[in-house]
Order: C-alpha cells, then sequence, then structure tokens
C-alpha cells in the first residue's frame, strides 16, 4: 500500500543496532555500501550476509572479522543483515544466508553460500591477498586500505643518495642495484620501489628504436608489445600504454599473460598509485584476473 512501512526491516534494523556488528566489521547499509565500493580499489572487501533468524550467518560473520583481522586486516569486511537491507541481497543477488561476497576493483563476485570452517575462511581471504598483489594493489604490499607512505626525511638514506648519485653519472645500473639492494633491507620502502620501476624504465627504453618495436607490436610480437607500452609511458600516453598490457592479460596465458601483468603494476609504480589512471587500469586488471 502507498504509504505504508515496512515493520519487518525497521525491526531488523533495531535488532542490528542493538546487536551492533562483529568487532573489526562494517555494518554494510545503502550509503555504506558505495563507501566499501571505493575502498574495493585499494584492497579486497569481503562482504557477509546475516539473518538474526540464521544464527549459523552471525556465528561465520564474526568468524571471518577475526581472520581478516588476524591476516593484518587488510581486507575489509562488511555485515549485511539482508532483513534490514533487502535491497542490497537482491542487488547482489543473495538468496539465503550465510553467503560471503567479494568486492574487488569496485565490483561484486560470489565466492560462496553456506557456512565455513576457519581453515576455509583463511584460504578464501589469502586468495584475495594474493589477488590483491597481482593486481598492485596497495594492500598487496602490506600496506593498510588507503595508507600513504611517508615523505623521506632530509638527509636522503643512504642506498637513495647512492641511487641518485648513480643517476646523476648516468650510471643506470648502478641506480636499479643500489634501489635493490634497499628493497632487500626493507620490501616494503615505496619510495626505493617507485624509483627502481623509473629507473629501470629509463634503462629498458634508452637503446630502442620506436619505429622498430611498434611495426614489431604490431606484427604481434608479445615482447615488443611491452616495449611499446614503456615508450608509450615516457611519451605521457599512459592510457595508451595500460590499455596495450591489459589487451595482452587478457588475450593471452602463462608466461606471456605474466608478463604484461608484472610489466604493467611495475608501470603502475612509475605514474604514482595516486593517479586516477592508475585506479582505473588497477580496477581494470583485477577484473581481468578474477
Amino acid at each position: 500500500m502507498r504509504g505504508a512501512v515496512d515493520l519487518g526491516a525497521l525491526a531488523a534494523q533495531a535488532r542490528r543496532s542493538e546487536q551492533g556488528v562483529p568487532s573489526g566489521a562494517t555494518a554494510v547499509t545503502e550509503q555504506s555500501l558505495q563507501e566499501l565500493a571505493q575502498a574495493s580499489l585499494q584492497a579486497p572487501v569481503l562482504l557477509a550476509f546475516v539473518s538474526s533468524a540464521s544464527p549459523a550467518s552471525e556465528d561465520l560473520a564474526a568468524r571471518l572479522a577475526r581472520v581478516c583481522a588476524d591476516e593484518g586486516g587488510l581486507i575489509t569486511v562488511g555485515v549485511c543483515d539482508v532483513d534490514a537491507e533487502p535491497a542490497i541481497a537482491q542487488a547482489l543477488q543473495v538468496n539465503a544466508v550465510p553467503a560471503v561476497v567479494a568486492l574487488i576493483g569496485g565490483r561484486p563476485a560470489p565466492v560462496f553460500q553456506g557456512t565455513a570452517d576457519d581453515a576455509q575462511l583463511l584460504d578464501v581471504v589469502r586468495q584475495l591477498l594474493q589477488i590483491a598483489r597481482e593486481a598492485g594493489m596497495p594492500a598487496g604490499d602490506g600496506a593498510a586500505p588507503g595508507e600513504a607512505a611517508e615523505p623521506a626525511e632530509a638527509p636522503l638514506p643512504p642506498l637513495h643518495q647512492e641511487a641518485y648519485d648513480a643517476i646523476e653519472r648516468d650510471d643506470l645500473d648502478g641506480a636499479i642495484a643500489a634501489y635493490n639492494k634497499a628493497l632487500r633491507e626493507n620490501p616494503r620502502d615505496a619510495d626505493a620501489k617507485a624509483g627502481l620501476a623509473q629507473v629501470s624504465l629509463m634503462a629498458r627504453t634508452r637503446e630502442l628504436d620506436p619505429a622498430t618495436v611498434r611495426a614489431a607490436a604490431a606484427a604481434g610480437d608479445a615482447g615488443a608489445q611491452l616495449a611499446v607500452a614503456d615508450l608509450d609511458v615516457l611519451s605521457g600516453a599512459v592510457e595508451d600504454a595500460f590499455a596495450r598490457l591489459l589487451d595482452v592479460v587478457r588475450a593471452s596465458a602463462g608466461d606471456e599473460r605474466d608478463a604484461a601483468r608484472e610489466r604493467l603494476v611495475e608501470l603502475f609504480d612509475v605514474v604514482g598509485g595516486d593517479d586516477p589512471r592508475v585506479t582505473t587500469a588497477r580496477r581494470a586488471l583485477a577484473a581481468a584476473l578474477y
């Protein structure tokens, strides 16, 4: 009836408000779902669908939040009460609880329906973290979603200074060696990672003949596709470079696909993780890999 109030939904919302959500999880509403979708551009999100009529679903959500927290808290867990938010469940095609859906790069992907033990939940979480690593998401490097790298304080760390000095001497191999050593000492050194990507790009392209590699790429040479993407980034055609490598990832398999994915992730570091073109390409890469 026009103007009628869904008393069942209001009652479910009241129960959820009283009970709260598991520690470390976020209540999923139409508003928070948009925020979670945005967060999934930086790190995967898991949505657990529950109902007060299903104690097993409540237990699953609590255990999922605990497993994600134990694995570093890099994956956000959202808990959606299907009684209070039936529209969300319908939109994500959840027909029964318990159910878990992942958000990766802003896109939903069903994970499983029914209950699961902690070992199975741990396997799901680790698989999603692997996808994050392959897609070049910040969470794949062990950083929390949205966490920004701290700017380097002056003076520069010794190995960074060594790399800069080598670049000044046009000794790109020496700069690469210095950055690699810095990363061996601290794999989470974001400045060293970006510096290595930039210097490696310079080294790969300094002897390239653009006309030759573009002709080879047009003829279907897989290695030439990567070289043309490098040249495009250097010339400022970043979107063209990303689109080329994404096409290779989608159309290839095995070593060829891995090489294109790795080059694309490396070029993300060259362009910078905050660049909107990188955000868009990360989303497309996650969709191609999942």
